[in-house]
């Protein structure tokens, strides 16, 4: 696991770039979901940016999770 991968899994809060890289897609795919209520929880800061808790990732990961 390099060092920035590490850095991102230990943030309690994760930029929209991070989740992104994450996750393996594109901002604007990450942005539809959000249109479309389908995404993770986010938080909206007063400048407007959104953060993601590591924990509500997890939690829509785990929750998206289908039985082999």
């Amino acid at each position: 696991m390099s060092a920035t991968t590490t850095a991102i899994t230990s943030r309690a809060r994760l930029t929209v770039t991070e989740v992104c890289e994450d996750l393996g897609v594109s901002r604007s795919t990450f942005y539809e979901w959000r249109t479309k209520g389908v995404g993770p929880r986010c938080i909206k800061l007063p400048n407007g940016e959104i953060r993601v808790r590591r924990v509500e990732l997890e939690r829509w990961l785990d929750s998206r999770e289908e039985a082999a």
